[in-house]
């Protein structure tokens, strides 16, 4: 974990610091047109405004085997503003996003992706938006036909039943991309949990919110890391971390077989004592093992997704482990 990392000083003029956090992955080529970016929509969105906010880049190398890395040090030895914690392996997107998070030492924080799917442009709104009160400002998104149209099928359905289930609702259309505030920062970095799904964080603490909606532009470098195993993964942590809801339909599922076969096993018996035994039918006895059968090891599934995070809990093993950093 990463501590000890020394605050910006004050501005004289009263500017804000504010922090882009940017985990990576074999993305050494998005490096510096990702700063570029950044650099030229702060220059046109604050001219003739109040001074642009400071700010301090902070690339998580998430175990790249490229040059991602070395691209980063390159950037970081004529930009005094870059920063580079390497993780000592892949840990995934949302170790990444916490580490980053730890890292931080902004007023307020962005995570954002290198690839430019979370357009620069938006800042200026943000910021804006956060300087009238709000302390979590979403970035919506409004328009993803640069998606597939079966990434936009999946992650509808998926937010559908998240929201059906989960005891906070989270935002639909909101990645990663949205600015929080250092109260909302420091609440999110004294949680525990070893299974991340940082939205579902961000919904549950609370806070006054925001919210700018922009149209999700294509993939300016690179390409998703995204694979459909990942996604599942991130569902389940989504769902198991938002709700306990699955657990307790097992319960009211468990209470209802039991009634309805009490009250078959009642008229068996009545039906016996008064017409007499009929010769047992195989088809209805495998209709009821399979049924019963396949109940069983559904609720088992679902126990041991719950189980299984426990596990990792208890553990306690770091989020993620820092290979290095530079830059701090």
């Amino acid at each position: 974990m990463l501590e000890n990392l020394d605050f910006f000083p004050a501005a004289k003029d009263g500017s804000p610091l504010l922090s882009l956090i940017v985990p990576v992955l074999n993305e050494e080529h998005g490096v510096a047109p990702f700063v570029r970016a950044v650099d030229e929509e702060i220059a046109v969105a604050w001219r003739g405004h109040e001074p642009a906010p400071r700010l301090e880049i902070i690339f998580v190398d998430d175990g790249s085997t490229d040059g991602t890395a070395a691209a980063i040090r390159e950037l970081g030895r004529t930009d005094g503003r870059v920063r580079l914690i390497r993780l000592s392996r892949n840990f995934g997107k949302e170790a990444a996003l916490s580490a980053g998070l730890h890292a931080a030492k902004g007023d307020a924080v962005i995570p954002m992706d290198v690839d430019l799917q979370d357009p620069p442009h938006l800042l200026y709104p943000m910021v804006k938006k956060w300087e009238e009160g709000a302390k979590i400002v979403n970035a919506r998104r409004i328009d993803r036909s640069e998606d597939s149209l079966g990434k936009r099928t999946t992650s509808k359905a998926f937010y559908k039943l998240l929201n059906l289930v989960a005891d906070y609702p989270v935002a639909e259309d909101v990645g990663d991309f949205r600015l929080l505030d250092r109260s909302a920062v420091t609440v999110i970095n004294e949680m525990t949990e070893r299974s991340r799904f940082n939205k579902g964080l961000f919904s549950w603490i609370g806070f006054e919110t925001g919210t700018v909606e922009y149209a999700r532009p294509s993939r300016n470098v690179g390409k998703t890391k995204w694979a459909t195993a990942k996604l599942v993964t991130l569902a389940l942590d989504g769902i198991t971390s938002s709700t306990t809801l699955p657990l307790r339909i097992w319960t009211l599922v468990g209470a209802l077989i039991s009634l309805l076969a009490f009250s078959y096993g009642t008229f068996l018996i009545i039906y016996t004592m008064v017409f007499g035994s009929d010769t047992p039918g195989y088809a209805s006895i495998m209709v009821a093992v399979l049924f019963l059968g396949g109940l069983n090891l559904l609720s088992l599934g679902i126990l041991g997704e719950y189980v299984g995070r426990m596990a990792l809990q208890v553990r306690g093993r770091p989020l993620y482990v820092v290979s290095s950093t530079e830059g701090f």
